[in-house]
């Protein structure tokens, strides 16, 4: 006689949903920040999305400059705060970057809807500075990059890096080559 079939509850989520481990980084100065940056460049696609999160003057812009450097993309690049996005076109055959500037948007992605990101992101690299909670429904496969500083009057330049794989196309990214 059989045992009676036991009772299903919910599915379990799927392993291509479960974020990657972290990498966790210490930068110690801008130019260790840049050197980042390129070597995410390195990681990056044409339909990446790169969230990057921290306090003001963190990094965030300084980070993405070495980005723009590693993709090889035409222009400075600059905090998009004032124009919210700056596009970037590539010099070479590589995808052109995308850098906006989330931080005085209010809203969520409805909000975000005029910069037509979701048109952009299969050809492109995205990278939105101050992102969390408002570009996520772009895609389950995002790169999210948070960076910590030391708050309050110092100089100090010491910079705690995590990155974190989120979705089926970072389970298999080697993103522990970011620790250098």
């Amino acid at each position: 006689m059989e045992a009676p079939a036991a009772a299903q509850g919910p599915a379990e989520p799927s392993r291509a949903a479960d974020p990657a481990p972290d990498v966790e980084i210490t930068v110690t100065s801008p130019e260790q920040m840049r050197a980042l940056g390129r070597r995410l460049a390195g990681l990056l696609r044409a339909g990446d999305l790169v969230m990057l999160s921290g306090e003001l003057g963190a990094g965030k812009t300084t980070l993405t400059r070495g980005l723009g450097e590693g993709l090889d993309v035409r222009g400075a690049v600059t905090s998009p705060t004032f124009v919210i996005a700056r596009v970037h076109p590539p010099l070479g055959d590589g995808p052109p970057l995308v850098h906006v500037d989330a931080y005085r948007l209010s809203g969520g992605l409805d909000e975000m809807e005029d910069l037509d990101l979701d048109v952009s992101l299969p050809d492109s690299v995205i990278v939105v500075e101050w992102g969390e909670g408002k570009v996520e429904e772009l895609t389950e496969d995002r790169l999210r990059v948070r960076i910590d500083r030391a708050v309050g009057d110092t100089t100090d330049e010491v910079r705690h890096v995590t990155v974190t794989g989120l979705g089926e196309r970072w389970t298999t990214a080697d993103v522990g080559v970011l620790a250098g």
